[in-house]
């Protein structure tokens, strides 16, 4: 998994937005504060609007904000919208599953499922309330689910 510039640049829109309260932010002001080209953060916030993540508003007190509570959007949620799969290997996808010739006798293919599931948990275990506050509480599973395999 690799995260573009797009995801990450939408990620600083929505922590911008989950720390306004449900407040309404300029979208000069979402560029300024996440460092963000104008232009750029444009598209990024029509496609954010159209996954549902933030609404508009137009006029002299307009911009952005969120749709929902920032604890009811998930980081796993998110990346996969923007990104695709979160697996780093196709192999090893749940969505976008490709059989390797070599699957039957891959030695790979473990470590690539592990890399995913753990990617896959910590993103799933974070919303962005958790960001904001500074609460990673995926660590923890994420021991677990490495001594599971």
């Amino acid at each position: 998994m690799k995260v573009s510039s797009r995801g990450e640049y939408a990620l600083r829109a929505l922590l911008s937005l989950a720390q306004q309260n449900g407040a309404v932010l300029p979208i000069s002001a979402i560029a300024e504060k996440t460092l963000v080209p104008f232009s750029y953060l444009e598209q990024i916030m029509l496609q954010l609007k159209n996954l549902g993540y933030v609404k508009s508003r137009r006029g002299v007190k307009g911009g952005y904000a969120l749709r929902q509570s920032p604890s009811e959007i998930n980081i796993g949620d998110v990346i996969r919208r923007l990104e695709g799969p979160l697996a780093p290997m196709n192999c090893a996808s749940v969505t976008a599953y490709e059989q390797c010739p070599l699957e039957a006798e891959c030695m790979l293919k473990p470590l690539w499922t592990l890399v995913r599931d753990t990617v896959s948990f910590v993103l799933d275990q974070t919303t962005l309330d958790d960001l904001v506050k500074r609460n990673l509480k995926g660590i923890e599973g994420v021991k677990e689910l490495v001594k599971e395999t």
